[in-house]
């Protein structure tokens, strides 16, 4: 097997978050080119046709004039951003000008790095070309299954598994600079579907992991999907932080613009900004988020109705500021 066994989650040389805080340019920006996606998985909100009317959460694609105003406003920043993730509640593949948004931000000189998560059910050798010519870095791609009815009965979409492989393969042949990293969720795999999915996408990958249920969708409950309570998303042991370091180094877009306090927020309910009126850069020294991050740092997380449950913060291995929240809330109070 040519690939790496690793998780996604990159943890050499990782910077440590007391020593920065606060930073005057985020690290990472997740940005959703579709909120919307060609799957309906169990263990995803916006699979849930439903949950989104009812919740009132706005289905559609990023307007690629809005991209652009977003991208430029990387400019007023001191420094690059190092990650830029075309990814956050759908489908990225959807939206038709992708590749043309990864070379926008590539040849703007604003982002160091770009990478997106994808089912990779839209992937075709024409895609493929188009997107590595682009500039992107690295590519996320989830297996939901390993044959036609596996992906049927899990995703409620109809996919020829063996022509997903084989452009997942077209990709991998041509990725240049680009790495391909695949995961799989393997709690109801048995050891032989374990072997066979190592066997099938350990040749064209360069890193590839089984990770493991998580409760990381506050206020959803997966259909028919059980969270695992023994060991965290990547295999380690469950242990829970009482403050969320994402919110001192990354933001998150929605495609219509409007920005969310944390990747996870499905429902739209932790919104801090909007920009289609404000600069980000404005929304990153803004008050409101400011005031999030006293109420973390002041160990008050438990008392907020979501992100008092959120299960990123103890199944996700996350970093943890916790024995460094009195330093750093008179610092950014400084």
């Amino acid at each position: 097997m040519k690939a790496e066994i690793k998780p996604r989650i990159e943890l050499e040389n990782r910077t440590k978050l007391e020593e920065v805080i606060p930073l005057s340019t985020p690290f990472v920006l997740f940005l959703d080119p579709s909120d919307i996606c060609n799957f309906r998985c169990k263990f995803c909100p916006t699979g849930d046709t439903q949950l989104m009317k009812s919740v009132n959460r706005p289905s559609g694609m990023i307007d690629y004039e809005l991209y652009k105003k977003i991208i430029n406003d990387l400019d007023a920043f001191d420094q690059p951003l190092k990650v830029l993730r075309l990814y956050k509640d759908g489908e990225p593949l959807l939206h038709p000008r992708f590749a043309e948004m990864i070379r926008y931000a590539k040849k703007s000189g604003y982002v160091d790095q770009i990478d997106t998560t994808t089912n990779a059910s839209l992937l075709t050798p024409e895609k493929n070309l188009e997107i590595i010519d682009a500039g992107l870095d690295r590519i996320n791609i989830s297996i939901n299954g390993l044959s036609d009815n596996s992906y049927r009965e899990f995703t409620r979409h109809k996919v020829q598994f063996d022509k997903l492989v084989d452009n997942i393969r077209h990709f991998y042949e041509h990725r240049g600079n680009c790495l391909v990293f695949i995961k799989m969720v393997g709690d109801n795999l048995t050891t032989k579907e374990h072997a066979r999915f190592y066997e099938i996408f350990g040749n064209i990958s360069d890193r590839i992991f089984i990770e493991h249920v998580a409760p990381c969708w506050p206020s959803f409950e997966m259909m028919d999907v059980t969270p695992n309570e023994s060991v965290g998303i990547y295999g380690q042991e469950i242990r829970e932080v009482e403050v969320c370091p994402y919110i001192f180094y990354s933001l998150s877009i929605n495609s219509d613009g409007k920005v969310s306090l944390c990747f996870l927020d499905w429902s739209r309910k932790l919104i801090i900004g909007d920009l289609n009126t404000q600069s980000l850069k404005s929304i990153w020294n803004g008050k409101t988020l400011l005031n999030y991050r006293k109420m973390h740092l002041l160990r008050k997380r438990k008392d907020h109705p979501l992100c008092g449950i959120c299960g990123q913060l103890s199944h996700g291995l996350p970093d943890n500021i916790d024995p460094f929240a009195e330093i750093l809330i008179k610092r950014i109070e400084g």
